[in-house]
């Protein structure tokens, strides 16, 4: 076993047995379902927090460091551009709370466009949890070996399971706490790789960063506007955000979701610098990975710990959202054994494809398509629409994004040139069908 190995299980087994001993025991269902704690809900800052790291997953910062190297400073802002995701889904849920009084996003379609859409949104989001656990701890098992190797299988069954310990334990009060150390964690390790890419032994500055990089659509603009599109609609089918916007009250949820859309932008613009010095410097391949080498093990060590910390957050965070949709949302026994035999089940369910040889797809952008569907129902949840705008709208979303997994778009639609012009443009006109599929039966009623 090479040194570096060694030392990244050792971090592994220490920090999870950390978590495991401070993370708090849930002992009825406000803790383990909703975070309640003596001390009251989660303030500003911890909810801000939490929000940031479960979302800085494994993929989510290779993405940004390659995206660094592709296409300079303007990859790491595209792909920033999800987290204006952060600040919509802030400002529906405050209004939905405050003018409605709405408790849940379950809540809210019930009552609007009944059972069927429920459920039909229950199976997306259930599609995207599930994606959750393999797409991250197939990135975690690539530090520890060759994909179908032993030691990438290990490593994947002993992180998975380690974090269900600890997030089995207490539920969304767990997910919420460790969040917190993760992101503290997160946070100065970042630090410490930017002062070694802009330290004395390079010379790379702050303004080779700013002056990498093209502002055309061709070289990041295309994938920058397909994100701010899809925040439109992308947060609404992610529970892990979601069920954070009501758990404290509407002002400092608003508070949390405004801050963790600017922070957690600047965090995923920070980490791709590391691409865009990889860039300067010629390397290719995954640029985290080949950058760590090129500094020495200390640094590939920090920079894989980064990636473990991010996967463990958005792991615990899918458990024990996964665990409230089945038990509360889906009302099949809000009780803490079927809170934690869900947890269970989908740790169970979500590493099978890691056997299957399953691709890590990325999941940003295309279920980021599939559920354009959902721009008009929520974006427009004031206006009255019957149940089968719902259905019509998503539906249709669904198909776009098919047509963008086949690629079977006609060309002639897409009107831009370069890397991402078929998502920007299949995003553009998904939306604009959906929303007219969403007003159709309204405007027929009248």
């Amino acid at each position: 076993m090479s040194d570096l190995v060694f030392w990244q299980w050792g971090l592994i087994l220490v920090s999870s047995l950390v978590l495991f001993l401070l993370s708090p025991y849930a002992k009825d269902t406000n803790q383990f379902f909703n975070a309640v704690q003596k001390r009251g809900t989660p303030n500003t800052m911890v909810l801000m927090g939490s929000l940031i790291i479960s979302w800085i997953f494994a993929k989510s910062i290779t993405n940004a460091a390659n995206l660094g190297l592709e296409f300079g400073i303007v990859g790491g802002i595209a792909y920033a551009g999800y987290y204006v995701s952060f600040a919509v889904a802030g400002f529906v849920i405050y209004q939905m709370r405050v003018k409605a009084n709405y408790t849940s996003i379950h809540h809210f379609l019930t009552s609007k466009f009944g059972k069927r859409a429920v459920s039909l949104f229950s199976m997306l989001i259930a599609i995207r949890l599930f994606n959750e656990v393999w797409s991250n701890t197939m990135v975690v098992g690539s530090y520890f070996g060759e994909a179908g190797s032993s030691p990438y299988y290990w490593s994947i069954l002993i992180f998975t399971l380690l974090t269900l310990a600890y997030v089995i334990k207490g539920g969304m009060s767990s997910s919420i706490f460790t969040d917190v150390v993760q992101m503290a964690l997160f946070t100065l390790l970042l630090g410490i790789i930017l002062l070694t890419v802009y330290g004395p032994k390079t010379d790379f500055t702050v303004k080779d960063t700013v002056s990498s990089g093209i502002w055309s659509f061709e070289t990041g603009l295309n994938l920058l506007f397909a994100a701010i599109i899809q925040s439109f609609s992308y947060p609404f089918h992610d529970p892990v955000l979601t069920d954070r916007g009501f758990i404290s009250s509407p002002k400092t949820t608003l508070k949390s979701f405004l801050g963790a859309s600017v922070t957690g932008a600047i965090c995923i613009v920070l980490f791709s610098v590391i691409g865009v010095y990889a860039q300067s410097q010629g390397i290719v391949g995954q640029a985290a990975v080949e950058v760590g080498k090129a500094f020495g093990i200390v640094t590939l060590l920090i920079i894989n710990f980064i990636m473990i910390t991010s996967a463990a957050s958005t792991l615990d965070s899918t458990f024990s959202s996964f665990s409230k949709l089945i038990a509360v949302d889906l009302k099949l026994g809000k009780t803490l054994s079927i809170g934690r035999w869900s947890m269970v089940f989908i740790a169970f369910l979500g590493t099978i494809p890691v056997f299957l040889d399953a691709k890590i797809l990325s999941a940003t952008t295309i279920s980021g398509t599939m559920v354009i569907g959902l721009t008009p129902v929520f974006i427009f949840w004031k206006g009255k629409a019957p149940k089968i705008s719902f259905h019509l709208s998503v539906i249709c979303g669904l198909l776009f994004g098919l047509l963008l997994v086949f690629q079977r778009f006609p060309q002639q639609l897409i009107l831009t040139e370069g890397k991402y012009a078929d998502l920007l443009w299949i995003n553009v006109w998904g939306i604009l069908c959906c929303t007219l599929l969403y007003f159709i039966p309204s405007w027929i009623k009248k």
